[in-house]
């Protein structure tokens, strides 16, 4: 696989220091809208930069877990997923309204994210809530047979495969548990990881395999120490490596 594009998304809006310089490097950005994190000021704010540098919108909806920032695995019957889920994207879709900003992806957060990866039926309730609140494309984890995509599609949405620059895989394609070591990329090889995903769909497991990511976005995590030049770097490479960064 040889893409001429890739679209570069962050996730923001999360209290992060590094908002307005990793917004100002990538293509679309990932709101926290009310769940792990963001409340209607910050949804304001990163509404507001989103639009002055002219990046893509979307929301990120995860568990309603402040205190363990949506990283820790909950359990909810599937119809509060999807109620939790949709009131979520709801909250900053009135407020996208108010600025005039169109929201044009959802991408769940965290362990929503990486449960969804692997459970049926909580993929189907955060697809069917992203449906439900009319917005049009949905991220989720680029792997072969990958559940969230697939549960996309089934709900109507336009699914938008996604690669992580910035984390360690597993030999089947899902994310490596964060609480273990190769988790979290350095710099250097964040960004070789990135530009390698988005020209050949392929990247290195942590464990050696090669494993197949056929991605058409690229997260990096606005949340880490190195986050404002971790998202100019893999900005920069990925444009010397020729592609075009553009949302889809």
């Amino acid at each position: 696989m040889t893409r001429a594009s890739i679209d570069l998304n962050a996730d923001l809006g999360e209290g992060s220091a590094h908002d307005e310089a990793v917004m100002a490097a990538v293509s679309s950005a990932n709101i926290a809208c009310g769940g792990h994190a963001g409340d209607a000021q910050s949804m304001r704010d990163s509404l507001r930069l989103a639009a002055r540098f002219g990046v893509s919108a979307g929301a990120h909806p995860g568990f309603p877990d402040r205190e363990g920032f949506g990283r820790r695995e909950l359990h909810f019957p599937p119809d509060e997923v999807r109620a939790f889920v949709r009131g979520q994207i709801e909250a900053l879709k009135v407020i996208a309204a108010r600025e005039g900003v169109p929201l044009r992806h959802v991408k769940p957060h965290g362990m929503l994210y990486n449960m969804a990866v692997r459970d049926e039926a909580l993929a189907r309730a955060v697809a069917q809530a992203a449906a439900d609140s009319g917005v049009p494309l949905y991220f989720g984890l680029a792997a072969p047979g990958s559940l969230m995509l697939r549960e996309a599609r089934a709900a109507g949405l336009r699914e938008i495969g996604e690669g992580f620059a910035d984390r360690g895989y597993a030999p089947d394609g899902s994310l490596w548990p964060r609480a273990q070591a190769g988790a979290l990329l350095p710099f250097p090889a964040a960004v070789a990881q990135g530009v390698r995903i988005a020209r050949s769909g392929l990247t290195t497991a942590v464990s050696g395999e090669e494993v197949a990511v056929p991605a058409r976005t690229l997260c990096l995590h606005g949340d880490g120490a190195e986050a404002a030049e971790l998202a100019g770097a893999l900005r920069a490479a990925l444009e010397e490596a020729g592609l075009r960064v553009t949302a889809p």
